[in-house]
């Protein structure tokens, strides 16, 4: 007979100082977007590491593929330089405007330090719900990883726009 050992929470506070000076992770998972009454679904890869951060989507069968880096010179899509005018090719794509900057930190259950925010923690002391920047994020399952929860799926929704994530797989924080 196996017995599991439950991972005790750590404070929200150390968390908090903890997953924000993570550098490095990655998680594999997937999303759906609906965005009025249109949709569609995609692979979702994201690897961070320090201040870059290289993000994949694919449809089904690859079909769509975008693959984007964010570093401090900026933002490209699909191995163009960066430039000013990603933003408004990325939005075209998505169908909507989403931050990375915020994104970053929303998948590991935080909000972004460097804009206001109100969240709503549970009964683990981990992220519920969090509001930044016209979004609101729900969080409504988390996964153990290397001895702490991160989230295995959150719903984004805003002004007719809403993006499920499912988590597969996490490496790190670390």
């Amino acid at each position: 007979m196996t017995t599991r050992t439950a991972l005790a929470p750590a404070p929200w506070e150390r968390r908090l100082l903890e997953l924000q000076q993570a550098s490095t992770w990655q998680l594999d998972g997937r999303a759906a977007v609906a965005v009025g009454t249109q949709g569609w679904q995609a692979s979702l890869n994201w690897r961070q590491r320090g201040a870059d951060a290289e993000v994949h989507l694919a449809g089904p069968l690859g079909v769509g593929a975008l693959v984007l880096k964010k570093t401090p010179e900026g933002l490209s899509m699909n191995g163009a330089p960066p430039s000013d005018a990603v933003l408004s090719q990325l939005q075209d794509r998505l169908g909507f405007e989403m931050s990375l900057d915020d994104l970053r930190y929303w998948l590991v259950g935080l909000p972004n330090p460097h804009t206001a925010a109100a969240l709503q923690r549970n009964e683990q002391d981990r992220a519920r719900q969090l509001t930044q920047d016209g979004w609101t994020v729900d969080y409504d399952r988390y996964m153990p990883v290397k001895g702490d929860w991160l989230p295995a799926r959150l719903v984004m929704s805003r002004e007719g726009v809403r993006v499920r994530i499912a988590v597969d797989h996490w490496d790190g924080p670390s």
